[in-house]
């Protein structure tokens, strides 16, 4: 039985092999005939990294700020680079090691100067792995012909001052000077003498002089002046 069931299985499988090339064979090959034909890679494709030159003056576009090399997963890019006399750094060494390159394309997101790029080309098989590892020599000869927009610089923001404020209308009203304040110096008080109470006056006025034993002198009556006759009236006759 179970060697009828996989005799079963294989006239199976082929007639449904022959079915989809009855249904292909009617359209065009798609295959290619390499090497005399190649196949075009798409332009985002991830292929060998290449360093991109300037295409007026042909000088490498890198800057030596390391950070395609910081990027890398895997280290696969080796940077050396010294310091010159106008105080900015240059590039001395670029290696890249397709031997342990992952291709990611994360060095490409990275560079901010349009220096590297994960160009479309293939055919690198060789039989010594040390020739996979590229110097900066030829990482340029390669890119020489790799198409590339250059990124635009970047420019310094431009901060702009705030506009003064216009000042409110009760602000452009001047202010009214505050009153100087006038110490007011007290008035001095009127002398008021102790008044003399009503009972004391008319005790004193009833009061006669005394005596003076010493002087032996008597006090002065009152004498009682008699009523003048004209004063009087006469009396009536009877």
């Amino acid at each position: 039985m179970s060697l009828f069931k996989k005799v079963i299985d294989g006239v199976y499988n082929l007639l449904l092999g022959l079915k989809v090339t009855s249904l292909r064979l009617p359209e065009r090959a798609v295959t290619l005939q390499y090497p005399d034909e190649r196949w075009e890679m798409p332009e985002r494709s991830r292929g060998i990294v290449v360093l991109l030159s300037d295409k007026e003056t042909g000088k490498l576009n890198c800057t030596a700020c390391l950070l395609c090399q910081k990027a890398c997963p895997t280290a696969a890019i080796t940077i050396e680079r010294e310091k010159g006399e106008d105080k900015k750094w240059h590039l001395t060494s670029f290696t890249v090691d397709n031997t342990i390159c992952c291709f990611c394309g994360l060095c490409e997101e990275a560079c901010n100067f349009s220096a590297l790029k994960m160009a479309t080309k293939y055919e690198f098989s060789v039989y010594d792995q040390s020739e996979l590892v590229f110097d900066m020599k030829k990482l340029q000869e390669l890119g020489r012909d790799v198409p590339y927009t250059p990124r635009p610089k970047k420019k310094k923001p431009v901060v702009k001052k705030p506009a003064p404020a216009e000042p409110a209308a009760d602000e452009m009203k001047p202010k009214a000077e505050p009153e100087k304040e006038t110490e007011s110096k007290p008035e001095p008080e009127a002398e008021t003498k102790p008044e003399a109470a009503s009972g004391d006056l008319f005790d004193d006025a009833k009061k006669e002089p005394e005596s003076n034993p010493e002087s032996g002198a008597e006090p002065a009556q009152k004498e009682n002046k008699p009523d003048s006759s004209e004063d009087k009236k006469p009396e009536a006759q009877e």
